[in-house]
């Protein structure tokens, strides 16, 4: 189940340990990210990470756009660690610290923003804010590249993706604020995103854009 409470354990050191032990065996995360890379522009010159944990994502897109000036925000003491030693040696990736449940700092205005299973840990009315926030940094043109973790439609089909992932309800991270895939693509367009959809789903896990006419 979805955790009632605001409850957030990516502080916590052992928490992310845990995460990132398991990072690279989560099921199908490589299509998702293949299929969020294919949304980026060749002509891209700023990129923003929101939630960006290690780095793991922005080093992809690093790797694809070499060129590309960044910034990583991300609010996890020991992920905000880990994201500085991954970029250490490059002077175009900015790391930021910043909690989500506040309004995004002035940062500028990006051609991509990227986010990889972060924005489901702040509650429902702050990922409709943070989406209409991402809208207002967005140059025109600009896309919203958003690998989310979202609800399943049920609960037994909850407990089968949790299955697949190695979790059970009992095991699943209390941080999770899950919300259905259609509420949040209706929010992006309502936002006054374009070209919205889903272009990427593997049960729980789904890659949600839009782009800035």
């Amino acid at each position: 189940m979805t955790a009632t409470k605001p409850v957030n354990l990516w502080r916590s050191p052992d928490h992310v340990r845990d995460y990132l032990e398991r990072a690279d065996s989560i099921s199908h995360r490589t299509e998702g990210e293949s299929a969020l890379l294919e949304l980026i522009s060749p002509d891209v010159r700023r990129v923003l990470d929101l939630g960006t944990g290690d780095g793991r994502l922005l080093g992809l897109v690093k790797r694809e756009f070499p060129d590309v000036e960044a910034v990583a925000v991300d609010f996890s003491p020991a992920m905000l660690d880990a994201a500085r030693k991954r970029f250490a040696a490059d002077s175009s990736v900015r790391v930021v610290e910043h909690n989500f449940d506040q309004p995004l700092p002035n940062l500028g205005t990006f051609d991509a923003v990227i986010s990889s299973f972060a924005i489901h840990h702040v509650a429902h009315e702050r990922k409709r804010a943070l989406y209409a926030e991402v809208f207002g940094l967005l140059n025109n043109g600009g896309v919203f590249c958003n690998l989310e973790h979202v609800a399943s439609p049920s609960p037994r089909l909850h407990e089968e993706f949790l299955h697949r992932i190695g979790y059970t309800v009992e095991t699943e991270d209390p941080s999770n604020k899950l919300l259905d895939l259609e509420t949040q693509l209706q929010w992006l367009r309502e936002i006054g995103f374009i070209d919205v959809d889903c272009l990427w789903k593997w049960r729980e896990l789904a890659l949600l854009a839009g782009r800035r006419e």
